[in-house]
């Protein structure tokens, strides 16, 4: 795992905090800032771009959730939140809110490192697969424009679809660009003409 992690610790109690910092030592993790108070932590992520950030709460409520959602930014970084107790709908919340460890019954800092291992892990298969997606996604739109510019030649200049889809490329090739960019430029001058 690696050590050279920017953690950022959210806990009010100073002894606490102490008792964190030392178990994250032991762990191997020494880039530590403890942040007090939950109203700082958007300035703080902002600021200390931390790769993990570490909440310690008793009792979460969804206004909380939601704000450690968008401060912390849970697509760029892993969010590790202990609480006390919660119940199903907060658990979806968390959950919902990108967390990516959510850990009821608090912090016992013999766990801290099999935690922060688990949520940094579940983070990145999140992350990958959330990127994944995207490229599927655009993909699928590629695909779309594509085959609308193979449309519009099809009907304009009467060519097969490969014939449609050839020129696209051959297009493409003598100007250096993407099939694409060219299929995009085409449906764009063809919604302008239309």
């Amino acid at each position: 795992m690696n050590q050279d992690l920017r953690i950022l610790v959210v806990e009010p109690d100073p002894e606490r905090v102490r008792a964190i910092f030392d178990a994250l030592k032991d762990a191997g993790w020494s880039d530590v800032k403890a942040l007090g108070h939950m109203s700082a932590l958007d300035r703080t992520v902002r600021e200390f771009a931390p790769d993990i950030v570490l909440i310690d709460l008793a009792n979460p409520d969804r206004d909380t959730l939601e704000h450690i959602s968008h401060a912390t930014e849970t697509s760029k970084r892993a969010v590790a939140l202990f609480v006390d107790e919660t119940d199903d709908i907060l658990t979806q919340a968390a959950l919902s809110a990108g967390v990516s460890a959510y850990v009821v019954d608090g912090l016992k800092m013999e766990r801290i490192k099999s935690v922060l291992e688990t949520a940094i892990a579940r983070f990145k298969i999140m992350r990958q697969m959330q990127s994944e997606l995207d490229a599927a996604k655009q993909a699928l739109e590629d695909r779309k424009t594509i085959d609308r510019a193979k449309g519009i030649l099809m009907r304009q200049r009467g060519f097969s679809e490969d014939d449609a889809y050839n020129l696209l490329r051959k297009t493409a090739m003598s100007q250096n660009r993407k099939v694409i960019d060219v299929a995009h430029a085409l449906v764009t001058a063809a919604e302008l003409l239309s």
